[in-house]
């Protein structure tokens, strides 16, 4: 449908308000499920979630001004969500082989 309307000449916005709505909601999604949930995983994926809503924030912002900043600040927030991923699963491996379980209130042995 949205192809044969773009090759009529119709072209279709979304509001700027309505994207950054989405952003909003999927941002509380994630904190949400880093603020509830035990498994280190389960955190490790509400992270990932809240990076990837500043991202597609960015992203319409700066389709709605025509300005190219906000898809280099997704290509950053990428290139530090893959650091991130990298570090965190070491971690997590690590976390499981100590304690043989992913459940967060196990940290409370760790000793500084």
């Amino acid at each position: 449908m949205l192809t044969m309307l773009v090759k009529k000449g119709i072209s279709m916005h979304i509001p700027l308000e309505h994207l950054l709505f989405l952003a909003m909601a999927i941002f509380s999604l994630g904190l949400f499920g880093l603020l509830l949930r035990r498994n280190l995983i389960f955190i490790l994926l509400s992270v990932e979630i809240m990076l990837n809503s500043a991202a597609f924030a960015f992203v319409a912002v700066s389709s709605h001004f025509e300005q190219p900043q906000g898809q280099i600040m997704f290509l950053i927030i990428v290139a530090m969500a893959g650091a991130e991923v990298a570090v965190a699963l070491a971690l997590v491996l690590q976390f499981e082989r100590r304690f043989k379980t992913l459940d967060i209130d196990a940290a409370h042995n760790l000793r500084g």
